[in-house]
């Protein structure tokens, strides 16, 4: 289903879909589209899917001998969302030209929730607002009835999810800054879930945005030949509007999102999973966040490297991660590049705990512009509770250090992307080094298996820059890029000093206070 673009090449399908959808938003926030469009395209799914087994109920043959086509029971039993009549597509169809087809299509939405317990509070009510054209509305509902039709339910529900997905995406692009906050970039979660092979167990992700960690998992056991349940999934997010969006995102894959919890709290102050001890976590947290209530758990039990900063979260993550790691337990993520080197208010000295205890496994240098919503330089740490005897070889005495500052590929003038070779290469680099059978060595420039010993001469900095050295020629350096992120670096520090800075300044205060309250005591007596 591709066609023809400008270039004479095929367009793939849903590249043709954004573009028919972005021309129907007009005045409208993406912010505020995303909901719209991406509640159309779960609605179509779980329509087409009630649709498929209505069929097979209603022709009574085989195992369906006798059934009711309107009996609730029979859907839940398939794992199937019952959808009341007027709420399904054809129906929405049929009024897709009708003024009042927002009405209508809010109705439905309505309707769905109260026969799904599950999507209790999940799906947009957002189609009656004066700012959506009902025309546009129709016309969109119209360019979705397309998708997939005619399909089996395995096709179209394959079809419907990588759509969602691509939306997901290209609405995070659209939004810029904004749409970080929810997306990770799927270059980076692919290379997340292809280093560390989640196949079999529980998979975490207590910062979950809009599920992609969850749904780039279980591409790779289907990918792989293994069986989805194999896996079951858990997650917290904190912005109710971002878990609605991975709540769908997780029910068009057909993957269980019923341990997936919203609290506005967030994972510090209410640990949704508080005894989950899971075997994978894959998480991309908020960078250097201030705010983040430590004041209130100074004496927390997941702290047992070291009690992080209140100025800043990277290293009460870093804790919490592993808190809830199985004694086998993996886990990979994303953190500032500050983290790998930062000793403020004693993150040094948690880092070197992390390192002396065998915890950290592979540290890797991410290129800058990845991210939609910063550009804070980033990196990705692998981290592991048993390096010595589980199903890899000792790696104990070791962490291997992979620069790949130089790696990806520009989409547009901001943004930079890894491609399917990058992340094939770091992976391969990580297993030949992991694996009992692999065959690696240090290549300079890109990766280098450091000693705990070298580490503890380096001051228990964890930058790979330091470790993989500089290749012999480098023709290709771009001053520019290294430009920029040595700026977002710096400026990094100096918000760092800052809060410190403030930190001194209001103890100096207190003191000060505190020595003239003594004095005018002494001058009452």
């Amino acid at each position: 289903m591709a066609k023809k673009n400008n270039n004479g090449t095929d367009e793939p399908l849903e590249k043709q879909l954004w573009k028919s959808a972005d021309k129907l938003r007009k005045n409208i926030d993406a912010a505020e589209y995303k909901h719209v469009v991406l509640g159309l395209i779960f609605l179509k799914y779980i329509s087409d899917a009630f649709e498929e087994l209505f069929e097979k109920l209603k022709s009574g043959e085989g195992e369906y001998t006798g059934a009711d086509p309107e009996d609730k029971d029979e859907y839940k039993a398939e794992n199937v969302f019952f959808v009341p009549s007027d709420a399904r597509w054809n129906f929405l169809l049929s009024k897709a030209k009708q003024p009042t087809i927002g009405k209508t299509v809010d109705e439905a939405m309505d309707a769905i929730e109260k026969e799904n317990p599950s999507l209790k509070g999940v799906l947009p009510k957002v189609y009656a607002r004066q700012n959506l054209d009902p025309t546009s509305l129709g016309e969109l509902i119209d360019m979705i009835g397309n998708i997939a039709l005619g399909d089996a339910k395995s096709r179209s529900a394959d079809i419907l999810g990588h759509v969602f997905e691509y939306f997901l995406g290209e609405f995070a692009l659209a939004e810029g800054k904004k749409g970080g906050q929810f997306y990770t970039p799927r270059s980076v979660v692919e290379l997340l879930v292809k280093m560390l092979e989640p196949y079999k167990g529980r998979v975490f992700d207590p910062c979950c945005g809009s599920g992609g960690m969850f749904v780039q998992s279980e591409k790779f056991v289907t990918e792989h030949q293994g069986k989805i349940n194999d896996i079951s999934i858990y997650g917290q997010e904190s912005n109710q509007t971002t878990w609605r969006l991975a709540k769908m995102n997780l029910a068009i894959r057909g993957l269980d999102s019923s341990q997936v919890k919203w609290n506005n709290e967030g994972s510090f102050l209410n640990n949704a999973h508080k005894d989950l001890k899971c075997d994978y976590i894959i998480a991309n947290p908020p960078f250097n966040v201030s705010d983040w209530s430590g004041d209130l758990l100074r004496k927390d039990g997941r702290w047992q490297y070291g009690t992080p900063p209140t100025g800043n979260a990277n290293y009460a993550w870093i804790q919490h991660f592993i808190y809830h790691l199985a004694p086998s337990g993996q886990a990979g993520f994303v953190l500032a590049k500050g983290s790998l080197t930062s000793k403020t208010s004693g993150e040094g000295d948690i880092r070197q705990k992390l390192i002396e205890e065998g915890l950290v496994d592979c540290i890797v240098n991410l290129p800058a512009k990845l991210f939609l919503n910063t550009q804070i330089p980033a990196s990705l740490w692998f981290m592991s509770r048993n390096r010595s005897n589980g199903k890899y070889r000792d790696r104990s005495n070791e962490i291997l250090f992979i620069d790949a500052r130089n790696m990806g590929h520009l989409i547009n003038r901001r943004t930079r992307e890894l491609s399917k070779e990058d992340i094939q290469l770091i992976a391969d680099t990580y297993h030949n080094w992991r694996n009992p059978d692999g065959d690696y060595e240090d290549v300079k420039g890109f990766c280098n298996a450091a000693s705990i010993e070298r580490v503890k001469e380096l001051d228990y900095v964890l930058t790979p820059g330091r470790y993989v050295g500089l290749v012999d020629e480098e023709d290709d350096f771009d001053f520019n890029e290294r430009f920029t992120s040595l700026k977002a670096e710096f400026e990094e520090q100096l918000k760092e000093e800052a809060i410190l800075n403030k930190r001194i300044a209001e103890n100096l205060a207190k003191i000060d206070l505190s020595v003239r309250n003594t004095q005018t005591g002494l001058k009452d007596e």
